[in-house]
């Protein structure tokens, strides 16, 4: 195991506002069978119990819920539009229900992998230095995120990140300037600031 594998006490350790923000500059890892990848969390967004764009808002429970209410540090993986996967940390106390999505990655390994993953177009991915658009695409989006991080709700759903080849690493610097703002493409709750992002951060999804 890692040794700089953040344990499940840091998560148990913030609201899930904090988290959000302190999951910035953390690296998110996948050691899976065809390879390694891993990307800089550098846009997230928090969902509370009280909050009506939560899918688990005001303790509802059900099967795809579930998760939710584990111990923080757990993985909860969802699907929407039928095809898009999107990653989320299981925040808060156990049973309450709140998590923080995972928006957007800077990439640090495996870029290669990842362009497969996302089927994009054929050639050497370009180093970080050079900063082009196919580089920027690769996790820009959590549904992208998901799909070149090779993360599957099948698999990595209701398990903990303490445990397993899924895990988050300790930050590998401390953002000088968090912007938070309003949370994209939700119908209700959008008007809360619970979206937040490295500024000027090439890598942080549109919108």
């Amino acid at each position: 195991m890692p040794e700089d594998r953040l344990p499940l006490s840091f998560y148990s350790a913030y609201d899930t506002r904090t988290l959000a923000q302190k999951l910035l500059g953390c690296e998110l890892v996948h050691e899976s069978e065809d390879g390694v990848t891993s990307g800089i969390i550098v846009e997230t967004e928090a969902y509370l119990q009280d909050d009506p764009a939560c899918h688990a808002a005001f303790n509802r429970r059900t099967a795809r819920t579930e998760p939710m209410f584990g111990v923080a540090g757990t993985v909860y993986v969802y699907l929407i539009y039928g095809m898009y996967q999107c990653f989320n940390v299981v925040s808060n106390a156990q049973g309450v229900g709140e998590a923080v999505l995972v928006r957007a990655l800077q990439p640090t390994t495996g870029m290669g992998l990842m362009e497969l993953r996302r089927q994009l177009r054929p050639g050497k991915i370009p180093t970080l230095s050079t900063a082009n658009i196919a580089m920027k695409e690769l996790c820009r989006g959590p549904g992208k995120l998901v799909r070149a991080m090779g993360i599957e709700r099948e698999t990595h759903n209701g398990t903990l990140l303490s445990e397993g080849n899924l895990y988050i690493r300790a930050a590998s610097f401390t953002p000088s300037d968090i912007i938070a703002g309003p949370r994209i493409g939700i119908n209700v709750g959008g008007e809360f600031p619970y979206r937040y992002y490295i500024k000027d951060n090439i890598f942080v999804s549109k919108g």
